[in-house]
């Protein structure tokens, strides 16, 4: 008897331990890479910014490093881990980024005068109206619309190709701080509420 109350005992802890979650984790690192991707194809390839840091020099590493790390190799064994990839070439996503890229084309002259900037939340907007003039703010409005369509869009659709709708609000937040810390210099983009000029 007391073997079976033992047992019935166990039941409810063993039931706890069949029950298993799979969190399936945000690739933020991967998220990146994909953004700039898809930034470089809609803006063109932006020059790498000097940073004033020199490259290291092969001169500086002592002669005994490689064999040091042939060693260590030899001793320890190289973790293998699974690289996170995001899926950025669908039909979709293509197409949505030849539409941004065409439109970027008549947005830049916006984004340099100041007039359009960049949101905090992966948008553009109205910055300044009147650095418009008043015939091309109906021009420069449509314009806007169709971009922060198109960029909706581009957020729902690399989240539903990677098969994680879930990842659409990460998506956004990832791409909103990649188009900031790659637009041109003196390009306007929102932090804290405000506007400020890069």
């Amino acid at each position: 008897m007391r073997y079976v109350t033992c047992l019935w005992g166990a039941v409810p802890v063993l039931l706890l331990g069949a029950c298993v979650t799979i969190n399936i984790y945000f690739p933020a690192a991967a998220a990146e890479e994909a953004a700039d991707k898809v930034i470089d194809e809609v803006w063109g390839k932006q020059p790498e910014k000097d940073d004033g840091v020199p490259e290291p020099s092969s001169r500086n590493v002592p002669i005994s490093a490689p064999v040091l790390i042939a060693l260590l190799e030899l001793t320890v064994p190289v973790a293998q881990a699974a690289s996170a990839d995001i899926n950025i070439s669908t039909p979709a996503i293509k197409k949505i980024e030849a539409s941004m890229r065409n439109r970027h084309r008549q947005l830049v002259q916006h984004y340099n005068s100041g007039a359009v900037g960049l949101t905090q939340d992966g948008l553009v907007a109205v910055r300044d109206p009147k650095a418009v003039p008043l015939k091309a703010r109906g021009q420069v409005n449509t314009l806007i619309a169709a971009e922060n369509r198109d960029r909706n869009a581009l957020y729902r659709e690399i989240a539903k190709a990677n098969g994680q709708p879930q990842w659409e609000a990460d998506i956004r937040a990832t791409f909103a701080r990649r188009w900031i810390e790659r637009a041109q210099g003196g390009w306007w983009y929102q932090a804290g509420g405000g506007w400020r000029q890069k």
